[in-house]
């Protein structure tokens, strides 16, 4: 038992040592982070009304890799276009990065802008989707959205956009969503 717990704490402190001497490999450079200007920025001032200019990008380190990226918007607001009512909704946006990555802080701020733009949840749903494909060029990506019932009807918008290579994962997906008798994923 002690020379499994005496093995267990020199892996761990050689783990440590590598990880305290080598975190060149892990933070990002200045130049990396050139395009990076809202994150930290204790003066962000928040849009009001759609402002696509304020998504912004980092290079993906992991370009060899292919990885979801997933990101959880449960507090999704923007206007009805006729009444102007508020309506709720929550987003999911997955991608399979290519060169270039959303940053969360200018995507959370994109997002806000919606707050007092008015639009149909589909034009919503598929205005984000086209401004992060011009934005980033991913291999694969998808928003969904589960809208809060108004007149007693639930909307739940899909849509997605893929690559000559990923066009397969889209027409599953969009099969997927067609034949879902349920709520959405992730719901």
């Amino acid at each position: 038992m002690y020379l499994c717990s005496r093995r267990i704490f020199e892996n761990l402190t050689e783990l440590y040592r590598f990880f305290l001497f080598n975190t060149e490999n892990f933070m990002r450079t200045e130049e990396e982070l050139a395009g990076v200007s809202l994150l930290g920025n204790m003066g962000t001032t928040y849009p009001t009304d759609y402002a696509p200019q304020l998504l912004e990008t980092f290079p993906n380190k992991h370009r060899d890799n292919e990885y979801v990226v997933t990101f959880d918007c449960p507090e999704f607001t923007t206007l009805c276009p006729k009444t102007g009512q508020p309506d709720f909704g929550h987003l999911y946006i997955r991608y399979i990065p290519r060169e270039r990555m959303v940053e969360s802080k200018s995507l959370k701020l994109y997002l806000f802008s919606f707050r007092n733009h008015g639009d149909f949840h589909e034009d919503c749903v598929n205005i984000i989707m086209k401004d992060l494909v011009r934005l980033m060029d991913p291999r694969y990506l998808e928003v969904e959205g589960i809208f809060m019932p108004r007149g007693g009807i639930s909307i739940y918008p899909f849509a997605n956009y893929a690559d000559p290579a990923h066009e397969q994962l889209r027409q599953q997906r969009l099969s997927q969503m067609l034949g879902s008798v349920r709520r959405p994923s992730g719901v």
